[in-house]
């Protein structure tokens, strides 16, 4: 019987799930790219990683991260020669929630978020997170500069907190959603790269509310919340909704 594939630990989920060339023909199929792959490439490429160093990171042998890096390269050449669009989705990974104090990772804002507003709750308790801004549910996810955090049970509040973002964006938001432990998110409009980190995440998302916050998540305890399934942010008019890419379909546990 075969082995688990063992999850990569993804510290920076990608900002951009999607390249196409300007001349690319209409109906070539795209490439992709996993979302582990990309990490490999961003680590050995971008950062300057050895492979022995980018396995320790991403928590997999070396014989792995070369493997996943040349099939990584191998993708990124086909797309720069052929001309084809490259898609980044999928993969077998986790996504850092900053939790470990023995990765070193410089800057880790989810490792500093974790550590300012860590609080421990028990399983009947479920944290949401909602957009905000003077008391109403601010309308572009990756521009929000402020999370009100609700902790609730049994269909009532038990407290409440406002949490700064500190000017992290889009990707970056769910990983500080998931250092503050939220089970659920409430916004207006997102993009698809930040539904796909909620949703690897494993941070359920209500989108397309408008209104006061507190009043919404009055509403989502009586199962009363106007929401929409199909939510899009106008604001990035590449962007895509989550479910055109299979987003969060990996298997790896969370």
């Amino acid at each position: 019987m075969p082995r688990p594939t063992k999850c990569r630990r993804v510290c920076h989920f990608p900002k951009v799930l999607e390249f196409r060339p300007v001349h690319a023909e209409i109906h070539r199929a795209p490439i992709f790219l996993t979302v582990d792959e990309y990490e490999t490439i961003r680590l050995i490429d971008k950062e300057g990683f050895s492979q022995e160093a980018c396995g320790e990171w991403m928590q997999v042998a070396r014989t792995t991260v070369q493997k996943i890096y040349e099939n990584a390269r191998g993708k990124l050449a086909e797309a720069l020669v052929e001309g084809a669009p490259l898609h980044i989705e999928g993969g077998e990974f986790q996504l850092c929630d900053g939790k470990n104090a023995d990765w070193e990772c410089v800057d880790c804002f989810k490792r500093q978020y974790r550590q300012q507003y860590e609080k421990q709750k028990g399983d009947a308790v479920m944290r949401i997170a909602v957009t905000y801004e003077n008391g109403q549910i601010f309308q572009h996810f990756g521009r929000t500069e402020q999370f009100k955090v609700y902790d609730v049970q049994d269909g009532k509040i038990l407290s409440s907190e406002v949490v700064g973002t500190n000017g992290n964006g889009h990707g970056a938001l769910a990983g500080v959603l998931t250092a503050l432990k939220a089970d659920a998110l409430i916004c207006g409009g997102i993009g698809g790269g930040a539904q796909a980190a909620l949703a690897a995440a494993g941070i359920r998302l209500y989108g397309g509310v408008s209104g006061g916050a507190d009043k919404a998540v009055q509403a989502f305890l009586k199962g009363k919340l106007d929401f929409d399934a199909d939510v899009h942010c106008d604001h990035h008019g590449a962007e895509h909704a989550c479910g055109e890419h299979g987003c969060g379909t990996h298997t790896c546990g969370h």
